[in-house]
């Protein structure tokens, strides 16, 4: 049985689709603030948060879990720069809870979801796993900091785990059972779609043309969420005790910014208004995935590297949910 925290979550909700698929038997742990009940498609559903180190425990030992897949924590740069105290109680200290629930209940293998911020400012593109770790936000600091306590429980504890660390994920199911839903939202591929669904007459701030790449903003490597959620399942077969193991997620493509309205504009046939402000500080120019390594190790390669692909099926779903999951 496997304990998928955060599982009614954006990434987390697709994983659990993959599982099912997969015929794997799951139980879901979430406080449902930012996820979404109506994302967990009737699986069980344990309410909490991983403050609750009895709730954890009780959870691990009824329903016999032997493995975790960790997505409970915060993930926005610009909040951690501005409450880091949150960052550090709901991703850092909670993922210590997390961990001493399952060191009391014997539970020792362990996927967690990382991210490219723990790189920071990449002194080479494409990133390689081997690249140092110097993050330059909050968020980006607890989640180096959860690796490097992984690495010790896996020294001292004999844990398995494998840290996959995503850059952009984006899309949706590509069936349309899934989407992509927050509030306030954030990312720039939802808010163009729900601007042109919703009739709205946005403008979108461009942070920087003056970059040094091909159109001069900034370069992004979006990963279809659905490929992000079937490399949680590949990790489940690559679990070794007392190895810590460390992939990128991505396409190892770029995508500049006007590359995504351009692509926003073909898929919805709007034209997408934006402004150019100037750069936003700690934005590094260039974020493209080294993803060989996951390639080999994982079998993992990418079904929907492409930005049509990835905004087609956002679009897909937003259609028939305008309003979310309350749709």
């Amino acid at each position: 049985m496997i304990l998928v925290t955060g599982g009614a979550g954006y990434i987390g909700s697709h994983t659990l689709l993959e599982l099912e698929f997969s015929g794997l038997k799951y139980v879901v742990l979430d406080d449902v603030v930012n996820g979404h009940r109506e994302a967990v498609r009737g699986a069980p559903l344990v309410v909490g948060d991983l403050s609750d180190r009895a709730l954890l425990e009780q959870t691990l030992k009824k329903h016999s879990v032997d493995t975790v897949i960790h997505f409970a924590a915060r993930a926005c740069v610009g909040e951690s720069v501005e409450q880091p105290a949150k960052y550090v109680r709901d991703n850092s200290v909670g993922m210590f809870h997390l961990l001493e629930a399952m060191r009391a209940t014997g539970v020792r293998r362990f996927i967690f979801s990382s991210t490219c911020a723990v790189y920071g400012v990449p002194e080479s593109v494409p990133i390689l796993e081997s690249e140092s770790r110097k993050p330059i936000s909050p968020y980006g600091f607890t989640k180096r900091f959860c690796e490097e306590m992984l690495e010790a429980y896996c020294n001292a504890y004999q844990f398995a785990v494998v840290a996959l660390r995503y850059f952009n994920a984006a899309g949706s199911d590509p069936e349309g059972r899934l989407g992509e839903w927050h509030e306030p939202e954030t990312h720039l591929i939802p808010r163009i779609l729900r601007s042109v669904l919703g009739g709205l007459d946005e403008t979108f701030a461009v942070f920087g043309t003056d970059y040094p790449t091909r159109d001069g903003t900034c370069i992004r490597d979006y990963i279809h969420v659905s490929d992000l959620a079937r490399a949680h399942r590949l990790a489940l077969d690559h679990l070794r005790p007392g190895s810590f193991q460390a992939f990128n997620l991505g396409t190892g493509r770029g995508t500049s910014v006007l590359e995504v309205l351009a692509a926003a504009e073909k898929v919805t046939g709007r034209k997408v208004k934006y402004e150019v402000h100037g750069r936003r500080a700690g934005d590094p120019p260039e974020l493209v995935a080294g993803a060989s390594l996951a390639g080999r190790a994982l079998g993992f390669e990418a079904r929907y590297p492409d930005i049509d692909s990835i905004v087609a099926h956002a679009f897909k779903w937003l259609k028939t949910h305008p309003r979310g999951y309350s749709t």
